[in-house]
This record gives structure tokens, C-alpha cells and sequence, in this order.
């Protein structure tokens, strides 16, 4: 498999995303980074946004499955019970184990798989060691710690590069 740091598509959030046109590419497995891509750092619990979302998710018949690198396994937990979705905390992304176990425990395989982050180096780059489709989000809230300007700022070439390449969902 090629080394790549693009994403197959770019959009502002998550709320861009379509069910319906996931559903229509064959995915019916769709992982999500947690924090700054579902929700804002430290945000216990879905909003009603996220919660609206999930739901046009399972009328498309895709099943939103939460993969954070939490190391702190309480934070993905409660927020994926209180949406009513399976999780799995401390994933190691980017490695592809983390990725593989969500896809084996939900008897999904690759082609049905889909990745949403709002990092490169871990969502993007482990969903393509992966195999799966990955979809970049804008980070939801920058503010806290400095290390995540840092990061973003060695993200932003690929960032641009992504959103000249990505194709429609």
C-alpha cells in the first residue's frame, strides 16, 4: 500500500459529511476521532447536533463507531454509551491495529470503512495504513494546549494539498 498523508476528502465538519453518499460508496462502518471532531475537547457527552447526525447515519445504514487515542478509557466511553455507539479508547492511532480491531469486532472489512479526523498524522495516516476511506475535518477548537498549534502547523501543507486533491463523497 502506498504511503500517503491526503485524505480522500476535506470538508469544515462533520456535518458536512452526507450519510446518504457514504451509504451509496459502500460504507457501512464509519470510525470517528473524538476529540475536536465529534466534539470539543473536554465535552463529556453528544450534543443534540451529534446526536441528529448519528441518527441520518443509521437511516443510512451506516453504524458510527467512536476510535479515539484517549488514554483515559472513562472520556470515549461515556460519550459513546451516552450516543449508544461501540467505542474503542486508546486506539493507537495511527497505527492500523486500532483500526483493524473497530473493523473485526463490527465484521467490517476495509472497502466498507470509513475514517473522520481532524488530524493528519494520526486519523489520516493510520485510515490509510488502514486501507480505509479517510475524511479530514477542521479541528472544532484550537484553544488549551500549545502543543496542538504546533501540531496543526506541520499539518498545514498536507492540509492544503488535501483540499486541492479531495473528491466528492
Amino acid at each position: 500500500m502506498a504511503f500517503s498523508m491526503l485524505p480522500h476528502w476535506t470538508g469544515g465538519s462533520i456535518f458536512d459529511i452526507d450519510p446518504a453518499a457514504l451509504a451509496g460508496r459502500g460504507i457501512t462502518l464509519l470510525l470517528a476521532d473524538l476529540d475536536n471532531t465529534l466534539v470539543p475537547y473536554g465535552v463529556p457527552e453528544p450534543t443534540e447536533a451529534v446526536r441528529a447526525w448519528n441518527r441520518a447515519l443509521e437511516e443510512a445504514g451506516v453504524t458510527l463507531f467512536v476510535l479515539s487515542n484517549n488514554r483515559h478509557p472513562q472520556r470515549p466511553e461515556r460519550f459513546a454509551h451516552a450516543l449508544g455507539v461501540p467505542f474503542l479508547g486508546h486506539a493507537g492511532k495511527p497505527r492500523p491495529a486500532g483500526f483493524r480491531r473497530a473493523m473485526e469486532q463490527m465484521g467490517r472489512t476495509p472497502a466498507q470503512t470509513a475514517i473522520v479526523g481532524d488530524q493528519i498524522f494520526t486519523d489520516i495516516l493510520g485510515g490509510r495504513n488502514a486501507g480505509v476511506l479517510t475524511l479530514l475535518v477542521e479541528p472544532i477548537r484550537l484553544a488549551g494546549n500549545p502543543g496542538r498549534y504546533l501540531r496543526y502547523a506541520a499539518e498545514w501543507p498536507f492540509r492544503i494539498l488535501g483540499k486541492r486533491r479531495s473528491k466528492p463523497l
